[in-house]
């Protein structure tokens, strides 16, 4: 069972260190393929080695690794041991396939440069994420300054590339920092979808009169489980109500339709409350497509 167990954190290891090495492939085609050739930015410690290097012609691939040592550093006393290994092996690699990887300039149009670089910086980015490493510094800073102050990670990086913009326009020109902008809008949310998935759910409290019904149909027409909640009082347009259940579930957004569909055939008068669900680990919900299998749990869940 032991060397079942090491075969299976091998395994682990070795499809992360893949899916990273592919992550530094796409962010290099990114740059090297869209931004670096047509003068374009790029957010974080990448964006400032690329401004330098307009600036002193200076090798963007040494920039990049001297840049993310304060960086490394930081992760050093922050962060776990492996998460700083893989990093260091990411920043270092990303810097040596820069260097020596060439490509023919694909496309001159500059929309086109800014969208397809920052699709492809996003993937390289979300996908090392993934799998525990960073290809940018500036995402540790966040990650320490919320840690420390509990400053929004998605502010610091925000303003860390305002700063940098800012200074974009001013030394080189305004169009290229905007450019710069809609290349780092699509990089963040590459990267975001790239973290979370392409499934985006939804959580949806249901209070009805009519509960085990709504409770019943939802679990035979939807195929996800529910969770039930005990109300003790509450107020509406019918005065106070006491001692009802509360009906909490989650669905993926493409069948929220479907699901106000399910009770409003039974209860046009329900309260329905809807809300985004970040994340969602376990449960009926992670056999989501498989309809089927999820039915045969109703009448269990239905005698609780």
């Amino acid at each position: 069972m032991k060397s079942i167990g090491n075969r299976k954190r091998v395994l682990k290891l070795l499809s992360e260190y893949f899916q990273i090495a592919l992550g530094v492939l796409f962010a290099s085609i990114g740059l090297k393929a869209f931004l670096l050739p047509n003068g374009f930015m790029e957010g974080g410690i990448t964006g400032i080695s690329i401004l330098i290097n307009t600036q002193t012609q200076w090798n963007v691939s040494i920039l990049l690794i001297v840049l993310s040592i304060p960086a490394l550093l930081l992760m050093y006393f922050t962060m776990a041991r492996r998460t700083l290994v893989k990093s260091i092996i990411s920043i270092i690699a990303l810097a040596v396939s820069i260097h020596f990887e060439t490509f023919s300039i694909i496309t001159t149009d500059k929309l086109l440069i800014a969208i397809f670089g920052g699709l492809f910086m996003g993937l390289g980015i979300g996908i090392t994420i993934r799998n525990g490493a960073v290809l940018d510094g500036s995402e540790v800073l966040g990650i320490y300054l919320n840690d420390r102050y509990g400053i929004s990670i998605g502010k610091v990086v925000l303003v860390f590339n305002v700063v940098l913009f800012s200074i974009t326009a001013l030394i080189l020109s305004v169009e290229i920092a905007m450019y710069s902008i809609l290349t780092f809008m699509v990089t963040a949310k590459v990267t975001d979808i790239m973290i979370e998935g392409f499934e985006d759910f939804i959580g949806l409290m249901v209070v009805s009169k009519k509960n085990s019904q709504i409770k019943e149909s939802i679990l035979k027409s939807m195929g996800t489980g529910i969770t039930v909640y005990k109300g003790v009082h509450g107020y509406g347009n019918n005065g106070e109500i006491k001692d009802f259940d509360i009906i909490h579930t989650v669905i993926n957004r493409i069948d929220i339709r479907k699901a106000y569909k399910v009770i409003d055939q039974i209860d046009t008068e329900a309260f329905v409350m809807e809300f985004d669900v970040n994340h969602i680990k376990g449960g009926v919900l992670r056999r989501y497509l498989n309809k089927e299998k999820n039915k045969q749990l109703a009448p269990e869940l239905l005698k609780n």
